[in-house]
């Protein structure tokens, strides 16, 4: 079974959201989910969505504070355009990641994968992962939804892209 259009190097990843304006100058206060946080500096173009609409931002300026990173795009000069746009997401595509370490994966990449564990009962699809202090947790949802730890070598067996399916060491009854 192959993936298709779920791994499309055109699929877009929610990168970061803007929370605010930064100081009277324009720039603005970014929540990023790219791990580490900084790395959504080096991503452009990015594409903004605010108010139904989508922006191409192929140029700007960013730097790194300690509440994380903040932006500047050419066109916002003062605070209350920077503050207008409070909430507006920014966007990247699949393929400006880089390609992931061996033995790494992008949580994306394993969204809509099949997960079974060794005795062949199959746990649904993943539906999404997130992280705890402890772990990433990967959510596999069929009849019913299964939270299961991804540590890969202790719960999580294998991640076979060819197949689409992920193998996991997890009792069907837990």
């Amino acid at each position: 079974m192959t993936r298709g259009s779920e791994t499309s190097p055109e699929r877009r990843i929610l990168i970061a959201r803007m929370v605010g304006a930064f100081g009277i100058s324009g720039e603005m206060k970014c929540q990023s989910f790219s791990n580490p946080p900084s790395q959504l500096l080096k991503y452009q173009p990015l594409i903004m969505v605010h108010d139904g609409k989508e922006t191409p931002i192929t140029q700007f300026s960013g730097r790194m504070t300690a509440k994380g990173p903040v932006l500047r795009f050419p066109d916002i000069q003062d605070r209350d355009a920077a503050q207008a746009l409070n909430g507006a997401e920014l966007w990247i595509t699949r393929s400006q990641l880089p390609k992931p370490k061996p033995g790494e994966y992008y949580w994306i990449d394993l969204e809509g994968m099949r997960v079974r564990n060794r005795e062949g009962v199959d746990f649904g699809t993943v539906s999404h992962l997130f992280e705890t202090p402890a772990n990433p947790v990967l959510v596999a949802v069929a009849e019913r939804e299964r939270l299961i730890p991804f540590l890969l070598d202790r719960f999580v067996d294998s991640v076979d892209f060819e197949q689409g399916l992920i193998t996991v060491d997890w009792d069907a009854d837990f």
